[in-house]
């Protein structure tokens, strides 16, 4: 008769390995790290490679994740999909004056005047300030000045 025993080297050989199967999962939740200089804006292609005004949407059917490199272009990417207004779509910044730490941008402050990537102007920060404005106006200010000129547009967007 034979007996499957596990031993001791096929349990530890398992504890290495779990790590690993569960990073194979994707992550359906929160933000994630970027490669900076190496991943590229989801609306207008160039290599994301400033920490202090990323931006990240989770969101959609599928809870995919797409990374920006200013707000101003994860703003008009959001705005053309039919799911922007759903409740559970996140919405992420990097912290203008750490440049580590994600902020919901929804309740995230933001300077402006600020040189960023795409020259929309505005860089995320936690806390409110006499020269800050809350997201509605950013969102409003960005929509405004509509998408820069190294953007695809909405159109080619949805082709």
């Amino acid at each position: 008769m034979c007996r499957h025993v596990i031993n001791r080297r096929q349990i530890i050989a398992l504890a290495a390995v779990a790590p690993f199967l569960a990073a194979c999962k994707p992550q359906t939740a929160g933000p994630e790290d970027i490669r900076w200089g190496r991943e590229v804006c989801a609306i207008c292609g160039m290599i994301i490679s400033e920490a202090n005004f990323a931006a990240e949407v989770r969101g959609g059917p599928d809870r995919a994740l797409l990374k920006f490199d200013d707000i101003g272009d994860a703003v008009h990417w959001l705005a053309i999909q039919p799911w922007a207004d759903s409740p559970d779509v996140e919405f992420w910044v990097r912290d203008y004056e750490t440049g580590t730490r994600w902020l919901d941008a929804r309740a995230a402050r933001y300077l402006a005047g600020v040189v960023s990537p795409m020259d929309y102007g505005f860089g995320a920060v936690e806390a409110n300030g006499p020269d800050t404005v809350g997201f509605d106006e950013m969102h409003a200010e960005v929509m405004e000045i509509g998408l820069t000129w190294r953007c695809i547009t909405p159109e080619e967007q949805e082709t």
